[in-house]
């Protein structure tokens, strides 16, 4: 594996792990944002709902971006304008200013999921193993690291532009320094060799259409409605239902992110080992169980492991679906790049996943009950086990249906080195 490859591996893993803590910065300090514009409880979700569909517009976007430029070009600058959004969120001082920075937010991170996974999805294939799951284990450490120093922020009282500018000075020019290094994968041999405008021009990926991505489009919806489910109401099921105090309540969606995390940093073993079929199945009924000992539980301690269950059965599925993604691409659409439309109009429905999962189990909680809600991503995210032969031919190890590729391919990075 040449020093190429590994540095590209090693900054794009930089990149995720900053949009981890930009956006765990985000939406940890919510109620301060609030305060801080004086957005009523009625306005609130309105500015809610749009960071997400705003990002789908982005990622939409991105898919004919991708066609005139290279995917490492567009990370490389919608990176700092997250990151400088984000701090914009934080400065401003009237609710017509939080609006524009919402939404430059919004359609930056769209770009930018769309374009870290494009980057993700070429560089496994340029080393013929599974490796998509590391850099989603380095963004969910970003996010410890985000709600981390968000709660430091609000422990201390600090405005949030006194959270939010050191580290947007840390890791904005440390992203820019380390863009330097990303790889675009299969593009760079084809480009080198000439075939410039079939390469990056129109038509990149055209013969992939939703028909054949709508398994994969459902998994990643129904994963996000599960992972959405956890993050939006894991506290409220946990004081209201299971009776906890507030202080314990808080402790399942820290406990569900560290599960995530050593779920993501070991699964890419297991794919290597069992396949990733396997994984996605296994990490299915994991996190289908997890939902049902939530349900059941009689007490908040129990609660607990049905929330380290999730965390451990949830993180394998949106890494996997991206990698599906770029080889079903790759697969009908020889080209280089051939993928990244794919993964853009994969990363849509992220976005839909997670608009849909919290009003979702609220509706169905406040009409029914919040345990009978809970199985309703159950069922969803049970159903991925029908869908897992969608993930066979993932790139476990040279010689498992893929050729190697040769050095020349993606002996360049994004600035030519």
């Amino acid at each position: 594996m040449t020093d190429v490859l590994r540095r590209g591996r090693a900054s794009l893993a930089f990149g995720f792990f900053a949009q981890g803590v930009a956006f765990a910065l985000l939406v940890t300090r919510i109620p301060a944002i609030q305060d801080r514009y004086g957005v009523s409880d009625a306005l609130l979700p309105v500015f809610l709902a749009a960071v997400p569909i705003l990002a789908g517009v982005g990622s939409v976007v991105s898919e004919r971006l991708v066609r005139r430029v290279r995917p490492s070009r567009l990370l490389r600058w919608s990176q700092p304008v997250v990151l400088l959004a984000l701090l914009g969120v934080g400065a401003g001082d009237r609710v017509a200013v939080l609006a524009v920075a919402l939404a430059v937010f919004g359609l930056a991170v769209g770009a930018l999921d769309a374009s870290m996974n494009m980057l993700g999805v070429s560089l496994q294939r340029a080393y013929g193993r599974s490796i998509m799951l590391g850099f989603h284990a380095a963004y969910s450490l970003g996010g410890i690291l985000g709600a981390s120093l968000a709660w430091a922020g609000a422990h201390w009282d600090l405005a949030l532009w006194v959270s939010y500018l050191p580290v947007v000075v840390l890791l904005l020019p440390a992203a820019l320094v380390g863009s330097r290094w990303y790889v675009d994968g299969d593009r760079e041999g084809a480009e080198g060799a000439g075939t410039g405008e079939d390469t990056v021009g129109g038509g990149v990926g055209a013969g992939v259409g939703f028909k054949v991505l709508l398994p994969l489009c459902l998994v990643m919806t129904f994963a996000y409605i599960g992972d959405s489910t956890v993050s939006n109401w894991s506290a409220k099921y946990l004081q209201d239902v299971l009776g906890s105090s507030e202080q314990l309540a808080t402790v399942p969606y820290n406990v569900y992110m560290v599960t995530t995390l050593v779920g993501r940093a070991l699964g890419d073993f297991g794919v290597r080992r069992f396949g990733a079929v396997a994984v996605v199945r296994g990490g299915a009924v994991v996190a289908a169980g997890g939902f049902a000992v939530v349900a059941s539980a009689p007490g908040a301690w129990v609660g607990m492991l049905g929330f380290t269950l999730l965390g451990l059965g949830l993180c394998v599925l949106v890494p996997q679906t991206f990698a599906a993604a770029g080889r079903l691409a790759a697969e009908k659409d020889g080209r280089p790049g051939a993928s990244d439309a794919a993964v853009a109009r994969l990363n849509v429905f992220n976005y839909v996943g997670f608009l849909v999962g919290s009003p979702l189990v609220g509706a169905l909680g406040d009409a029914w009950s919040y345990r009978g809600a809970m199985l309703v991503p159950m069922v969803l995210v049970l159903v991925t086990v029908v869908y897992a032969r969608s993930f066979e031919g993932q790139p476990d190890r040279y010689g498992g249906g893929h050729e190697r590729p040769r050095t020349a391919d993606v002996g360049r990075g994004s600035n030519g080195l």
